[in-house]
């Protein structure tokens, strides 16, 4: 039983370093690119980079939501928790951002997301 539960512990820790390493890299790769993309003016420049701070964010929380498998105790639930709550709210903050300059650009340019081409 020891073995699992040794085993369950460094799947479950691997993957939280892959999860932190992969959002971690999508932030930087997405600022990166909303860095080049703002020299060149590009107007969907903000929309990007909220949509690939979202993408990076989702990782990160998914790494958090994995480290409740391996808390110990209250304090580290706790503090997992906050983390947990800080995260989603950012993320929440940020999806709502990307509605609004999604809008915007529908407005002033005329485009639509890919959603309702879709349906179209």
């Amino acid at each position: 039983m020891d073995f699992l539960h040794e085993l369950l512990n460094y799947i479950v820790d691997s993957a939280i370093l892959l999860f932190e390493f992969i959002g971690v890299g999508i932030i930087i790769v997405t600022g990166v690119v909303a860095f080049i993309s703002y020299v060149r003016r590009n107007p969907f420049t903000r929309l990007n980079l909220a949509k690939g701070l979202a993408m990076g964010l989702e990782f990160k929380l998914g790494s958090e939501i994995l480290r409740t498998v391996i808390v110990r105790d209250y304090v580290e639930i706790l503090t997992v928790a906050g983390i947990i709550a800080l995260r989603a709210s950012l993320t929440f903050l940020i999806h709502w951002e990307i509605k609004n300059e999604e809008a915007h650009h529908e407005a002033n340019f005329g485009l639509k997301d890919d959603k309702s081409e879709k349906n179209t």
